[in-house]
């Protein structure tokens, strides 16, 4: 099975290029894509990403690739301006094609509104019926039909209706207490009663709990000991999963505590391989790195201040194991330890050759 996947088709020429490139050099290096996370500093999952075209590796991310790998920075920095530029160009055309998608939508959305009926034209004349009030020529038949009366010296043909009991303005008018316009007004001041109501009810339920908790009322309310507060363990910083013995037997990669948590306390070459002891202050674990060994090479981190020896039941192991595969590199699962200098790394190769640590 090849050991890269293919490079998404939408990758713009250059973008693909650069990725091409990041892959030959790793290939050339012979390190896994984990080794290659644990030198660089970045995580295992973001080199996949920028590997597989996913993503577009940062310039650090670049820059310490060609350090690992022993490649002319200058030239591959190139590379990586050119594809940064492709990459920013496709990103410019993705966002475009949103924002039109957008705009159609709000377009879409503003016709529905515009297709809603107009109020219909005159509808304060609908009210104003033949029973409104008037002044004017011809009204007189209509106010005298409603028992109205024309008054002395009023023009002939003029006649003024009738007000109704309770000093509304007449039925035709649309003010009366059963016109839309006196409902309007009684719910408003409806609601204005029922909220001064309301808020003499919050004032006087505040006076009531001052009083209640008044320095004469409950003395021994006041002299109640508060509840100290209680200390939690340390935040961990974002994708970090354990800590201290938590991490006693976990992969360091998959816990977070690899890459720009971790360092090298101490090293040695041993035969043809080289054995470094991964310390990390933030997960309080270390761990045991070979490279450059054959397959079937062993390797062991050991915690020289554990208390326990990890056969009995309840006890943390002191020592974890890691067996080299066709990668030519391996790492071992981690065991916390409180300082770096209580871990040791050990080698024992095919050739029988065996070797140890010595603290930096």
């Amino acid at each position: 099975m090849p050991r890269w996947k293919a490079l998404p088709e939408e990758l713009d020429p250059q973008v693909k290029e650069f990725a091409s490139q990041l892959r030959r050099l790793v290939d050339r290096s012979g390190l896994s894509i984990a080794a290659v996370a644990d030198r660089t500093g970045y995580s295992k999952t973001s080199w996949e990403r920028y590997l597989n075209g996913r993503l577009l590796a940062p310039k650090g991310a670049v820059v310490a690739l060609a350090d690992v790998t022993g490649t002319n920075t200058n030239h591959l920095t190139t590379m990586w301006e050119l594809a940064e530029r492709a990459w920013s160009r496709s990103e410019m055309r993705h966002d475009m094609t949103m924002e039109a998608i957008r705009i159609s939508q709000a377009r879409a959305a503003l016709g529905e509104f515009d297709q809603t009926p107009a109020p219909a034209k005159g509808g304060r004349s609908t009210a104003m019926g033949p029973g409104a009030d008037s002044i004017g020529p011809g009204s007189g038949a209509v106010a005298n039909g409603a028992g109205g009366r024309t008054p002395t010296g009023a023009p002939q043909g003029f006649a003024i209706s009738p007000q109704q009991p309770g000093g509304g303005a007449g039925a035709g008018s649309g003010r009366g207490p059963g016109s839309p316009d006196g409902s309007r007004r009684g719910r408003k001041i409806t609601m204005f009663l029922a909220g001064v109501v309301g808020a003499l009810l919050v004032i006087a339920a505040a006076v009531l709990l001052t009083d209640l908790g008044g320095k004469d009322k409950d003395p021994v309310a006041k002299r109640k000991p508060t509840a100290a507060p209680t200390t939690s363990a340390p935040e961990l910083p974002a994708g970090v999963k354990c800590s201290g013995d938590d991490c006693t037997g976990e992969d360091p990669e998959a816990m977070g505590c690899g890459g720009e948590f971790a360092r090298t306390t101490a090293s040695a070459t041993v035969g043809t391989a080289f054995v470094e002891v991964r310390y990390s202050k933030t997960c309080g674990a270390a761990w045991a790195r070979i490279t450059q060994a054959t397959e079937g090479d062993q390797v062991q981190i050991a915690s020289e201040a554990a208390a326990g020896t990890g056969e009995s039941e309840g006890e943390k192991p002191k020592a974890q194991n890691g067996l080299v595969d066709a990668d030519k590199d391996a790492y071992t699962p981690m065991v916390a330890v409180t300082k770096a200098a209580d871990s040791k790394a050990c080698a024992t190769l095919m050739s029988g050759v065996k070797g140890c640590t010595t603290q930096q």
